[in-house]
């Protein structure tokens, strides 16, 4: 991968002017460290305790993979050497969610039977619940997924399910840090109507069906999900590798039985951590630790498909562990949301005054 002489010593194009991190290294240390950590994070991804013979030799291994691959993962940050969307905005803050009870934001979605509402949910630790925001962060009200549990939640989407009619809450049990867990869920409730306007307090909602996910080859760690809105097939992105993969589960998903994701795609970078389709299933966009990058898929594609063609990175606002990015009910921006108390809530709106206008306050 060749860099041109603007590039050189600066990896910052990702993010927008006023917001940049820049990496300022030497001309030399770009060309080997990134190789160094590769060999170094691939050898111990050939280990055999990375798959799991004891929980602290795999901690100390994984601890290992996350210093080798700060090189590569600077070098992600370049978004894969892609020129930055000019479509949308330099981002601004919408909101600051002040509830205490979302600590740990892990995944957002834009409601899209509720204008105006966003949906959270907390990572791992927390109770089956998600909880509704607006679109300035305030607080509307929290909703119990009846008969669920909860291990490790780490992302959340909206779309079509059995009835094609209605909107579904998809809730992504996938979150799997040392490799250990034989199958992964997915929780798929109705979505509820509720007013933007009008907190509601706690609403319990059921049933919830549970559709079991095995991987092709043995456990994955992952932080993304999202449901295709015109198929109703899943999609799961693994985490912990240079170049995730995108697994498949095609509808109708089994609720009796598990059933094996089918790998279908990979990402020209890795270490995904969210993601979100537009509610017109042309785009899909996902976020890595430190960029986010969008596909457009061509009509009567597969979805899956899009991420063989041209991906255009995306603006982003450093936030602290930022894990959650949704576009907006109208698909013309998208917001980010970061895992800490009190997190601030970023949307991205079109660059043109002209385009057409989120639903996102202004």
């Amino acid at each position: 991968m060749q860099q041109s002489p603007s590039d050189k010593g600066t990896v910052s194009h990702c993010f927008p002017a006023g917001n940049r991190l820049r990496y300022h290294v030497e001309e030399t240390e770009q060309e080997t460290r990134p190789q160094e950590g590769m060999n170094m994070a691939q050898e111990i991804l050939d280990r055999p305790s990375y798959t799991l013979d004891s929980p602290e030799r795999t901690i100390r291994n994984l601890v290992s993979l996350v210093v080798a691959a700060v090189p590569l993962l600077s070098l992600a940050s370049s978004c894969a050497r892609g020129a930055q969307s000019d479509e949308f905005g330099p981002g601004r803050l919408a909101g600051v969610v002040q509830n205490d009870q979302i600590r740990e934001a892990s995944g957002i979605v834009a409601s899209r039977q509720n204008p105006g509402v966003l949906w959270v949910h907390n990572d791992s630790g927390d109770s089956a619940r998600v909880f509704a925001i607006n679109e300035k962060g305030e607080f509307l009200g929290t909703c119990v997924l009846g008969g669920v549990t909860a291990r490790d939640w780490e992302d959340i989407a909206v779309g079509p399910g059995p009835d094609p009619n209605r909107q579904y809450l998809y809730v992504g049990d996938i979150g799997d840090n040392l490799a250990r867990y034989p199958d992964v869920t997915v929780y798929r409730v109705l979505e509820p109507k509720i007013d933007p306007a009008t907190p509601f307090g706690v609403m319990t909602i059921e049933p919830a069906d549970a559709i079991w996910f095995t991987y092709p080859g043995g456990p994955r760690d992952a932080e993304t999900l999202f449901v295709d809105p015109l198929t109703r097939d899943l999609y799961i992105l693994s985490k912990r590798e240079f170049f995730s993969k995108v697994y498949q589960a095609p509808y109708p998903q089994s609720t009796t039985g598990r059933t094996e994701l089918k790998q279908v795609a990979s990402l020209p970078w890795g270490f995904a951590v969210a993601g979100d389709v537009s509610p017109d299933g042309r785009r899909v966009i996902v976020r890595g630790v430190f960029n986010a990058s969008m596909w457009d898929r061509t009509p009567g594609q597969p979805l899956w498909k899009a991420f063989a063609g041209r991906h255009t990175p995306l603006p982003l606002i450093p936030e602290k562990q930022g894990e959650g990015i949704c576009f907006d009910a109208k698909g013309t921006g998208y917001f980010t949301i970061g895992e800490r108390e009190h997190p601030p809530l970023h949307f991205f709106g079109p660059a043109d005054p002209n385009a057409a206008r989120s639903s996102a306050p202004r």
